[in-house]
C-alpha cells in the first residue's frame, strides 16, 4: 500500500499533503508556487511510493463547481499528462480555508502565523486529505 497525496490548488500556490505509507495519518508536507507544482509532485511520488492523488475541488454553497475550477481543471490536466499512469481524483473541499483558520485559531498560533497563507493551504490540503480518508467514497473503494 503507497501513501496518498492531496493538492490544495491555488492560483499562486499549492497547499501539499501526504499520508503516512499504512495512510493511517495525513500531514502537510509543503506549499509550492502554482508553476512548480507538476515537478514537485512528479518528483515526491517517484521518492515517496505514491497510489494516487487527491485534489481538492472547489465548489459553492449549492455543491456545484465554483468559478475557480476553471483554473483547476487545466493544471489537473497538465498533471495527468505529466504523469499518465497516476489516478487523480477531485474531491470536495468546501470550508478548508475556513476549517484550517480555526485550526490554527484554536492551536494558539499568534496573530502573524496566522496570516500566512502558506500555512493556511498546507492545512488545507491536509484537511481534505483527512476528509478523503474518513469518506464513504475512500472506505467503498479499493483505492
Amino acid at each position: 500500500m503507497g501513501r496518498i497525496l492531496a493538492i490544495d490548488f491555488g492560483r499562486r500556490r499549492c497547499g501539499i499533503a501526504a499520508t503516512d505509507s499504512l495512510r493511517i495519518v495525513a500531514s502537510g508536507i509543503a506549499t509550492v508556487a502554482t508553476a512548480q507544482l507538476n515537478n514537485f509532485v512528479k518528483n515526491y511520488c517517484e521518492r515517496e511510493g505514491v497510489d494516487f492523488i487527491v485534489v481538492g475541488e472547489p465548489r459553492d454553497m449549492h455543491g456545484d463547481p465554483s468559478e475557480s475550477v476553471r483554473y483547476l481543471r487545466p493544471a489537473i490536466a497538465r498533471l495527468q499528462k505529466e504523469m499518465p499512469e497516476m489516478k487523480i481524483i477531485s474531491f470536495d473541499e468546501r470550508f478548508t480555508s475556513v476549517l484550517a483558520h480555526r485550526a490554527m485559531l484554536d492551536g494558539g498560533l499568534p496573530k502573524m502565523a496566522r496570516r500566512d497563507k502558506a500555512l493556511v493551504d498546507e492545512m488545507s490540503a491536509t484537511i481534505i486529505l483527512n476528509d478523503f480518508l474518513g469518506s464513504r467514497l475512500y472506505r467503498e473503494s479499493n483505492l
